[in-house]
C-alpha cells in the first residue's frame, strides 16, 4: 500500500481518534497530521509492519501522551475571538452537552486512551499493549480504575441532581 491510499483509506479514523482522546477538534487534526508526517518519514518501516495501521495509531496515541505532558498542553488562549470570525460547529454542541464525554474529561489521559482504544476503537487489550508500549496487565487494571472512576463520577452526578 502505497502512502496516499493508506491517507485516503485511514486519514478521517485518524482525526477521529485524535478528538475521542483529545475532546478538541483541533488539537486532533494536530495529532493526526502529526503521526501521518511521522509515518511518511519512515513509511517503508511502518508499510513493512504486520499492521501499518495500528503502527500509526500508536504514534498519535504516543504523540497525545506526549502533549499531555507539556506545560503548553493546558494553556488556554484568554482573548477574546470576534464571532463574526468563527462558524459554528455543529459537532461541538453535541459533544459538549454529552454527560459521557464530561465524564471521560475527567479521567487521566491514559485512562481516557485505554477507554478510547478497548470501547471506541474495539481494540484487544493485546493490541492496546502494543500501541501504548506496556503490559495487557497494565491495560487491564488502567481500564478498571477508570471505569471505576466513571461510575464513581455517575453516582457523584446523581446525587448532586437529588440535591438541586
Amino acid at each position: 500500500m502505497e502512502f496516499e491510499e493508506y491517507v485516503s483509506a485511514r486519514g478521517q479514523e485518524l482525526v477521529r481518534l485524535g478528538f475521542t482522546v483529545s475532546g478538541d477538534y483541533q488539537r486532533a487534526e494536530d495529532l493526526a497530521q502529526i503521526a501521518l508526517m511521522q509515518a511518511y518519514r519512515s513509511w517503508r518501516k511502518v508499510r513493512k509492519a504486520d499492521d501499518p495501521h495500528n503502527y500509526v495509531r500508536r504514534i498519535l496515541v504516543n504523540e497525545y501522551l506526549s502533549m499531555t505532558r507539556r506545560r503548553s498542553f493546558s494553556e488556554a488562549p484568554t482573548a477574546e475571538i470576534d464571532p463574526r470570525w468563527t462558524v459554528p460547529d455543529p459537532a461541538n454542541d453535541i459533544a459538549n452537552s454529552d454527560d459521557l464525554w464530561r465524564a471521560l474529561a475527567t479521567l487521566s489521559a491514559r485512562e481516557r486512551v485505554v477507554l478510547v482504544l478497548r470501547y471506541y476503537q474495539d481494540l484487544d487489550d493485546r493490541t492496546i499493549a502494543d500501541v501504548l508500549g506496556i503490559k495487557p496487565s497494565s491495560v487491564r487494571a488502567t481500564a478498571s480504575r477508570a471505569l471505576a472512576s466513571l461510575r464513581e463520577t455517575r453516582h457523584s452526578n446523581r446525587v448532586d441532581e437529588r440535591l438541586s
